[in-house]
C-alpha cells in the first residue's frame, strides 16, 4: 500500500516517484519492488546539522534552507530539491536545485497550520523537518 506524498526510488534505473494519489498494491520498476524512501529527521544526529530543513517564518510566509551548518552544492554531492507542504497535504511547493545553487525555498502563504518541508541529498537521502506557525 502506498500513501499520498510518499517517495520511492528504483534501485536498479533510479528512477524516483512520488505518489500522488494513494493506492492498494506495490511499486515496481525493473522487475523489484522500489525502495519507500523514509525521511530522516533532526534525531539522526550524525548528519542532521547539514541536511534537517530549516524554516524561518517571515512576513509573507516561510524560508527554508537546508541545514544549520551550510550543505554542499558541488557536482557530485548537492541537494536535488526542497519540497514544503501543509500538514493535510493540499498544498505542495517543490523547487529542483543544481549544483552550486543555494539551497533554498522562499515559500509566499499563509499558512495558519504551519508546514512539513522535505529535502533530498543525491547522496545521504531524504530529510524532514515541520513548523507549527502557532507556536
Amino acid at each position: 500500500m502506498t500513501e499520498q506524498l510518499e517517495f520511492y526510488r528504483c534501485n536498479v534505473c533510479g528512477n524516483f516517484v512520488e505518489v500522488v494519489f494513494s493506492g492498494d498494491g506495490e511499486l515496481v520498476c525493473c522487475g523489484q519492488p522500489m525502495e519507500h524512501l523514509k525521511p530522516k529527521n533532526k534525531s539522526e544526529e550524525m548528519m542532521g546539522e547539514k541536511h534537517v530543513p530549516v524554516i524561518h517564518t517571515t512576513d509573507s510566509g516561510f524560508d527554508i534552507k537546508v541545514g544549520s551548518v551550510p550543505h554542499p552544492m558541488e557536482q557530485s554531492h548537492y541537494i536535488a530539491f526542497i519540497e514544503a507542504t501543509s500538514p493535510d497535504k493540499r498544498y505542495v511547493k517543490r523547487k529542483y536545485l543544481f549544483p552550486h545553487e543555494e539551497p533554498v525555498l522562499k515559500l509566499k502563504c499563509n499558512c495558519d497550520d504551519g508546514i512539513i518541508a522535505r529535502e533530498f541529498c543525491n547522496i545521504h537521502g531524504l530529510w524532514t523537518s515541520e513548523e507549527d506557525s502557532e507556536e
